[in-house]
């Protein structure tokens, strides 16, 4: 994929490497640029808090794209990873697309190059690809039909049952798919490195200490996680819980930046992050880390790096994220197809 960056004098490590005046308000410059360019700034669960608190819109990745999608914004921000970005652009295809850090990655589909994948495909000729939407924009275009964590399955038993299906590119969700649908799916071997570090020993150790928490796990995480869960789902749909359930303390398995979000909504209830299986801050994804407010305030000055993707890609791969949303929207699940396809 080609993404326009600035003059090689000015572009370093992935993003624009410029000083910025240390008494600058960078909140307050970053409201002003946000009405002068008709930007709108969307954050990941799992960005940094102060990102969060400045965003026009927080959320999981595919519900911030639509919601960029139904808004009259010449600009797209998006502070969360590069995957992220590239499906913003897919589904508002007219708008620039802005990512403060372009070497905010993603271990999950960076796991999944699009070249080993076509020939791992190949052996399957009849299969139908689901891809997860943690993926890359190339990798969409390989797919039949993508799903979220929350309609994964809803999507593989919309497939008919004498159906090959390959699942890519996360095996411990596509593991938990097999648990939970009984079929027989044929897993590509990649995963996320922040939803693989979790130590259910030590899991176990805090559950002594808050015996009240409930553990709550994102299905990416390991399967001796999911098992001792109380709770699966995608990062909205565990967000949703905490401010639903009564308990009043949550052990939350999935990368830590969540629970900013957790506590504004239930700041009477306490959430302790899982802990990872080694003494590091394994539980913060460094790619979403990457993204600071001194870059995104540089990238929207001077709308840069900005995500291009060729005409091609983006007309093949938002077929599969329409496909999966006609599913979606049979199904009862509140999801309509956003952009228009052949």
């Amino acid at each position: 994929m080609d993404t326009r960056m600035a003059t090689k004098d000015l572009v370093k490590n992935g993003y624009l490497n410029l000083d910025i005046d240390p008494d600058l308000d960078l909140v307050a410059e970053i409201n002003r640029l946000k009405k002068e360019k008709n930007a709108i700034i969307l954050a990941h669960y799992y960005q940094e808090s102060e990102i969060q608190d400045i965003a026009d819109y927080i959320g999981d990745s595919l519900g911030l794209s639509q919601k960029a999608a139904e808004t009259d914004a010449d600009i797209i921000v998006f502070a969360g990873v590069h995957f992220m970005a590239e499906t913003a652009k897919m589904l508002s295809p007219e708008k620039k697309v802005l990512l403060p850090d372009l070497k905010a990655g993603c271990s999950l589909a960076d796991s999944c190059p699009p070249h080993l994948f076509k020939k791992f495909k190949d052996k399957y000729p009849e299969a139908v690809v689901v891809s997860y939407i943690n993926c890359t924009a190339e990798l969409k275009t390989l797919t039949d039909i993508c799903c979220t964590s929350t309609n994964s399955v809803h999507i593989i038993e919309s497939i008919p049952e004498d159906k090959q299906i390959i699942f890519a590119p996360d095996r411990n969700l596509g593991a938990y798919l097999k648990k939970k649908t009984g079929r027989d799916l044929i897993l590509w071997n990649g995963t996320c490195m922040v939803h693989e570090i979790f130590s259910h020993e030590k899991i176990a150790k805090l559950k002594v200490r808050h015996p009240e928490a409930l553990l709550i796990a994102h299905p990416e995480c390991e399967a001796h996680i999911l098992d001792s869960a109380d709770f699966i789902g995608s990062t909205t749909g565990l967000l949703n819980f905490t401010k639903e359930n009564d308990a009043h303390e949550f052990i939350v398995a999935t990368e830590v930046g969540i629970i900013h979000q957790m506590e504004l909504a239930s700041p009477h209830k306490t959430f302790f992050p899982a802990p990872p299986n080694n003494t590091c801050a394994c539980n913060e994804c460094p790619h979403m880390k990457r993204n600071t407010l001194e870059k995104l305030y540089i990238c929207m000055e001077h709308e840069l790096p900005e995500i291009i993707l060729e005409d091609w890609v983006i007309e093949k791969g938002v077929k599969s994220i329409n496909r999966m949303l006609e599913i979606s929207e049979k199904a009862g699940l509140g999801l309509k197809p956003t952009v228009d396809q052949d």
